[in-house]
């Protein structure tokens, strides 16, 4: 837990506690995080961390404080009994009151600048979704799997042109097909407003270490939350500029530190052809500074093709060119050098969490580097050498020349 709790004036005068972890930044745009029925729990915690990490100063509020102060629930049957207990007791009118509360509160903070969001979950999902609604202090808001939007489908009205995204899963069986629709139905016209669904999916989807967590839906949707919430709070962060000085210590000063200070506190990267990389600080620093930033060719260069810059990402297309002079463990690890000259199209996609990367997935075609070092003969086969990056720089250059069926200059299939 990096976060620390304070206490909320509530609009009858008592007071509240709610979970607050600061923006990396120091000061950030603010984030009203609502709860699922489980309370105040470990997966609610370590979801504002994250999102301090993306540059958002984060209140998580105790919506249960009539019921109970400081529900703090797991997931075990149990857990889950008491859970749907104060769920079915919990009053939303007076649970979106609390959130116009939690909102003050947060304004009124140092770390807290900018614009003000609401993020939700299950009940907070649904909660999220009203706050934008009724609350016009809210200027994005963001739902995962909310119970029971499609009952309050007529509060929309009072979105009045303000950011809302919605995520929905497809085996969400608390918002089953019908619930699904009516919800399309009715908000997916509106300006301002996002609706997901994500196929084979259950509800829960994007709580870290739940039984129905399933990675790549709940990254996609992260991806998309940030989205909009870069667009409405901010922050801005100059990705481009932080990709650079990143590449710059790996490849110009050599400097391992300096490459890792770029970094968060658990990076990884993955050299998707050869699986070489790192997860975590200790073994990504390791694998730099004995395998990677102190190994690669004095000649190795990159030459950009493309950049796309998204929310959190960057997706960059380059071609890499060196000098097989040593043995370059990340790319042809165990094979003696060959002096051979090589050029490889190669796309990285670079994720972000704030300032700090936070991943690399890199791409490259391995059959064509072993082709031009000489270790794969390419007669017969479906594979080409450095033709690949060349056509790369060069459209003109002939297409189709691996298809024997493709007709030739004469006119003649082969």
């Amino acid at each position: 837990m990096k976060g620390r709790y304070i206490q909320v004036p509530a609009t009858t005068g008592e007071l509240f506690q709610a979970y607050l972890a600061t923006s990396v930044d120091g000061r950030g745009p603010g984030i009203v995080l609502c709860q699922e029925i489980f309370g105040v729990n470990q997966a609610m915690r370590k979801t504002a961390d994250l999102l301090a990490e993306e540059g958002y100063t984060v209140l998580v509020p105790d919506l249960y404080w009539r019921q109970e102060r400081g529900v703090d629930l797991g997931y075990d049957e149990a857990d889950f009994a008491r859970a749907f207990s104060l769920y079915q007791g919990f009053d939303e009118a007076l649970g979106v009151e609390d959130i116009g509360a939690a909102l003050k509160a947060l304004d009124a903070l140092e770390a807290c600048e900018g614009e003000l969001g609401v993020v939700g979950y299950c009940l907070g999902g649904k909660l999220a979704y009203l706050a934008g609604c009724r609350l016009p202090q809210v200027a994005c808001a963001v739902g995962y799997y909310g119970v029971g939007i499609e009952k309050a489908l007529h509060e929309a009205e009072g979105l009045g042109g303000r950011r809302l995204v919605l995520h929905l899963a497809e085996l969400d069986a608390y918002c089953p097909a019908e619930a699904r629709e009516a919800i399309q139905t009715a908000l997916g016209r509106l300006p301002g407003v996002e609706l997901y669904v994500y196929p084979g999916v259950d509800h829960a989807f994007a709580r870290l270490g739940g039984h129905h967590y399933r990675k790549s839906a709940a990254l996609l949707a992260h991806e998309r939350s940030v989205a909009a919430l870069r667009r409405t709070l901010g922050p801005d962060y100059n990705l481009s500029a932080l990709w650079e000085e990143h590449i710059r210590h790996e490849f110009d000063t050599r400097d391992v530190p300096a490459t890792m200070a770029t970094m968060v506190d658990e990076p990884y990267v993955n050299h998707i052809p050869t699986m070489t990389g790192g997860v975590g600080q200790r073994e990504l620093s390791r694998f730099y500074r004995y395998h990677f930033v102190h190994g690669n060719p004095e000649d190795m260069a990159l030459t950009p093709i493309s950049r796309t810059v998204g929310a959190s990402q960057i997706v960059d297309e380059f071609i890499m060119t060196f000098t097989h002079d040593r043995e370059v463990d990340w790319l042809l690890p165990g094979v003696a050098p060959t002096g051979k000259r090589v050029e490889i199209p190669m796309l990285g996609v670079v994720k972000f969490r704030g300032p700090k990367l936070y991943h690399e997935h890199i791409y490259w075609d391995q059959a064509s580097v072993l082709v031009q070092i000489g270790l794969l003969d390419p007669s017969g086969l479906p594979v080409a050498g450095r033709e690949t990056a060349q056509k790369l720089l060069d459209e003109s250059l002939p297409s189709n020349t691996l298809m024997p069926s493709w007709p030739t200059s004469a006119g003649k299939p082969v």
